[in-house]
């Protein structure tokens, strides 16, 4: 796996030569810091531990600030990648231009909130007709059983919280690598909202 750690910045829109029309969104990637090593003998598999974006001093507790090395400030956000492809040592940095060869990436990121929602707008339930007197409007339906077994069963569609959900979005061809701003341009939409941390990950299939 080959992945780093970034933000998203928001939506924009590019054009190519011949005047194409292509939605991008951006992600901006600043220097990511290996902080730590996983390897066979001691943890039983390999794997990189990647960190991004210092933390200020005051926010640091000892027990957190322990696992950074000496000489790296300790970060904000640590992800482990699993069988990190990219050759790299402990305090090395890593930007954005390990994308310049790859085409397509899957972005990871926690979805939008959008709080306690019922059954039509969570699940897409059709409702009842909306004309007068039907008294069935948005409602969820029948949900129980009859005397047997008179309970409602695990994993029925209900009404309930929405969103705010770890979402993966795959095979996004990557539009433009900008290694001067740290940014990274991929077609289409990622999950969460501006300013929220993303993985961006060399895709698994294409």
């Amino acid at each position: 796996m080959l992945g780093l750690i970034g933000k998203k910045v928001g939506m924009t829109q590019i054009f190519d030569e011949r005047g194409v029309l292509t939605p991008v969104t951006v992600i901006k990637i600043e220097d990511n810091v290996v902080i730590d090593k996983r390897d066979e003998e001691k943890n039983g598999y390999t794997a990189s531990v990647i960190g991004a974006e210092d933390l200020k001093s005051k926010h640091v507790t000892k027990p957190y600030g322990g696992q950074f090395p000496e000489n790296v400030h300790p970060k904000r956000y640590l992800v482990e990648m699993r069988d990190f492809e990219a050759e790299s040592s402990v305090g090395e940095t890593l930007g954005v231009g390990i994308f310049k060869e790859i085409s397509f990436v899957d972005v990871v990121g926690t979805s939008k909130g959008k709080g306690y929602q019922g059954a039509m707008k969570r699940h897409g339930f059709k409702g009842g007709r909306a004309t007068h007197g039907s008294k069935f409007h948005r409602g969820l339906g029948g949900t129980g059983m009859a005397a047997t077994p008179s309970k409602v069963l695990k994993g029925a569609k209900m009404p309930g919280r929405m969103g705010a959900a770890r979402t993966t979005v795959q095979n996004l061809r990557v539009i433009k690598v900008d290694e001067e701003k740290q940014v990274l341009m991929v077609k289409g939409a990622i999950p969460g909202p501006c300013q929220s941390m993303v993985i961006v990950q060399k895709a698994k299939k294409k």
